[in-house]
């Protein structure tokens, strides 16, 4: 039987799926199906968008053109030859933190339902469009008809499963030509589990995988040749099965490991009774350029109440300052070694203008104290099924307060983000292993491998893909602009 995996990219509360980075979902399903001893192809919504919508020609932009990141992100294979000989297509879906990304855009299922119609084999839905998907925030989840789809799946494998498939998943990357972050699930669900916009309760109850088993799926990728890992699929990295230990093991077996990251955090962790121990731990085994990404939502109370979201904002701004501590120091890439980013949310339940104020008000606070955040993720609430956002309000602080949030979002962007960035890599630093991404016209925007990547503007049209060197020259409200370095 020949299985093809349509990839889509996902991007959830726990985990990234969007290039460079390379979800779970998909290697899973390739994993488990060369196991079974089926044969298995890999594709991406970028190869059905250049043989569907651009008849297999991939057109280079010209001087005033940006890069096209809708087929961005080719695999090797050609999708009219793939699935010319596929059995059954498995597409991999699912957005639930809408987010803006470089060099590749998601498919929806109102793109990928009418591109994969008239294909004539078994199609199986997966990934967490189950749960629901919408690629734009301060929506309702998408309301597609599925019935071309012969199955839906949960995708739903134990670790007990997954730990055996680490070898047969990490082939995947034979069909891949560009390089990934790899994307490691230490966990599943939430160990507080009560955020209203959050579906990582209704996926998944809490429960961590094995340190040794994490452990030897970075080993089986490495020998594959990746050399970009973030441990990132859970809720709170810091009560991961022996996060020190996990750390430690993972640098002393993958040595030539060039990027070793987390992603979520949550500070009630940070603060309780060892938790600097693995802050520090972090700092230590990790690579520059790390962020605990903490969920904080708002800084109001009443907000925090309302969604029984999971930190109060003394108990963010104490795990804002142990952070800063430890890892605020500047590793040799140019970028401090460890910081926190805050994540808020609009449309949240009780959202008022005073929300806002006190958002800001606790900005100007962490500025005041001259603390570091490396980013500021801002986005409006996407309303997914089964929620408790949707069962107790639904969009209704979305519609009440919708014509607050661009000037909300650019009061931040104004007087948070650009000092923050300007404390963060002052005029005159030099940040290394930079990779050139895409063009802009004449600027070539480029960033770094890892947690949230600086995106940096230089002027001019450079070779991609290539790695360099850059010295920060100035600032824009959430990216820099540098001159390339010569060796």
């Amino acid at each position: 039987m020949h299985y093809t995996i349509l990839d889509c990219y996902t991007d959830e509360a726990s985990g990234l799926g969007v290039p460079p980075y390379l979800g779970t979902y998909p290697r899973y399903w390739y994993g488990k199906l060369r196991k079974e001893g089926h044969t298995v192809s890999y594709l991406t919504i970028d190869d059905l968008r250049l043989w569907k919508w651009y008849n297999n020609i991939k057109k280079e932009p010209s001087e005033k053109e940006k890069t096209n990141i809708l087929v961005y992100n080719l695999t090797k294979n050609k999708a009219e030859e793939v699935l010319g000989r596929t059995d059954t297509l498995l597409v991999n879906l699912g957005v639930h933190v809408p987010g803006k990304y470089l060099t590749a855009l998601p498919g929806t299922l109102r793109e990928a339902v009418p591109l994969i119609r008239d294909l004539p084999m078994k199609k199986i839905l997966t990934g967490p469009a189950v749960f629901g998907t919408q690629l734009e925030g301060g929506k309702l989840f998408e309301q597609v008809d599925l019935s071309i789809f012969d199955d839906i799946q949960r995708c739903d494998f134990l670790f007990e499963e997954v730990n055996t498939l680490a070898e047969e998943s990490a082939a995947i990357l034979d069909e891949i030509p560009n390089k990934r972050v790899i994307e490691i699930e230490t966990g599943r669900g939430c160990n507080v589990g009560k955020c209203s916009f959050c579906t990582e309760p209704i996926k998944s109850s809490f429960i961590n995988r094995q340190k040794e088993a994490v452990v030897k799926e970075v080993e089986a990728f490495y020998r594959h040749g990746a050399r970009y890992f973030r441990l990132g699929k859970q809720a709170d990295f810091y009560v991961s099965d022996r996060p020190i230990e996990l750390l430690k093991e993972i640098r002393e077996r993958c040595p030539g490991i060039e990027v070793l990251h987390i992603d979520n955090v949550n500070p009630n962790s940070v603060v309780k009774p060892g938790g600097e121990e693995i802050t520090k731990a972090i700092v230590e085994y990790c690579t520059e350029g790390n962020v605990a990404a903490f969920g904080v939502e708002s800084f109001d109370p009443v907000v925090v109440k309302a969604n029984l979201l999971n930190t109060m904002p003394a108990i963010a701004l104490k795990a804002i300052r142990i952070i800063n501590q430890y890892g605020a120091e500047r590793g040799k890439s140019g970028l401090p070694k460890f910081l926190p980013g805050i994540n808020i949310i609009f449309g949240l339940l009780g959202e008022t203008k005073e929300t806002h104020k006190l958002n800001m008000a606790t900005f100007q606070q962490i500025i005041d104290e001259r603390l570091l955040l490396r980013r500021i993720n801002i986005r409006q609430v996407a309303v997914l099924p089964n929620t408790y956002l949707e069962q107790h309000g639904g969009i209704k602080f979305l519609r009440k307060n919708k014509k607050y949030y661009w000037k909300w979002r650019n009061d931040i962007r104004q007087q948070v983000d650009f000092p923050l960035l300007q404390l963060l890599v002052p005029k005159g630093t030099v940040i290394t292993n930079v990779f050139t991404e895409m063009y802009d016209g004449k600027t070539t925007f480029c960033r770094q491998m890892g947690t949230y990547p600086l995106v940096i503007g230089v002027h001019g049209r450079l070779p991609l893909q290539q790695k360099i060197a850059i010295r920060v020259t100035s600032h824009m409200l959430r990216s820099i602009v540098g001159e390339m370095v010569k060796s």
